[in-house]
């Protein structure tokens, strides 16, 4: 099998630097079979959370391993 899983991931940071994520925010959807259903689930995400700056999500590629 090839190809990848889309994962969103993020939460509240505690600092604008975006290294630590507050202990109980992380958020994790997904997976996602097609990067354009992550872009949108993460448009969603960020769209509820903009008006908090501590708060990011990124898009994650998780390429599928073959089976042996």
């Amino acid at each position: 099998m090839s190809g990848s899983n889309f994962w969103v991931i993020g939460g509240e940071f505690g600092s604008m630097n975006f290294h630590k994520l507050v202990h109980g925010s992380a958020q994790v959807q997904g997976p996602f079979r097609t990067r354009k259903e992550a872009e949108d689930a993460w448009r969603v995400v960020s769209e509820e959370n903009r008006h908090r700056g501590s708060v990011r999500f990124s898009i994650v590629e998780e390429p599928l391993r073959e089976s042996a």
